[in-house]
């Protein structure tokens, strides 16, 4: 996907001094840092990413978004990365009745929150996504950061679907299969990636 851009230049950003632009190679290793940032502090949260752990896993990923326009990062007047967007075209194996978009990751430095950067990283990821045919777009924040999913909410986002999760152990497994085997999962009677 190539995102169209405003003339003179990348996606524009807020008033205050701060500009957001396709992520270019120079870009992997900042992004590739916040992204491990990200995933350490989503941890509070319940996520079970490891984060330096997907280090290698992850730059791969940032050079790819580089290579096909689906990163962009926002910069300060010191031309510092202070946040990043990724972003892409939903490939799924499901034919759907509507073009979907998704938000991979959005993060903005911690001492930048509440500046409009996330609201303008948001921005440029939605009409680069628009304008590359999405009709909609996607994106996933964990249950408990109130903070995200209040930001998300105030930009137009609303409760899709809801992934559930339990931890199991090789004992809960071993009761389940003496007490007729029944699973608790689903029923059959539709899919369950995502609807």
């Amino acid at each position: 996907m190539t995102p169209a851009h405003p003339p003179g230049g990348g996606p524009k950003a807020d008033p205050d001094h701060v500009r957001v632009t396709p992520a270019t190679a120079d870009d992997i290793e900042a992004v590739t840092d916040r992204w491990v940032e990200l995933a350490s502090s989503q941890r509070e949260y319940g996520s079970t990413l490891l984060s330096d752990g997907n280090r290698e896993t992850v730059r791969d990923s940032v050079a790819r978004g580089v290579v096909t326009g689906e990163l962009f990062v926002a910069r300060d007047d010191a031309d510092r990365i202070v946040g990043f967007v990724g972003f892409s075209l939903d490939h799924g194996g499901l034919d759907r009745d509507r073009r979907r978009g998704v938000v991979d990751n959005l993060y903005v430095d911690p001492d930048r929150r509440g500046d409009g950067i996330g609201s303008a990283l948001l921005s440029a990821a939605e009409r680069a996504l628009r304008s590359a045919g999405a009709t909609e777009v996607g994106l996933e924040a964990m249950t408990a950061n109130d903070r995200a999913r209040s930001f998300y909410r105030s930009h137009g986002y609303e409760p899709h679907r809801v992934v559930l999760r339990k931890r199991i152990d090789e004992a809960e497994i071993d009761d389940a299969d003496h007490d007729g085997g029944d699973t608790g999962g689903t029923d059959g009677d539709g899919p369950t990636d995502d609807e």
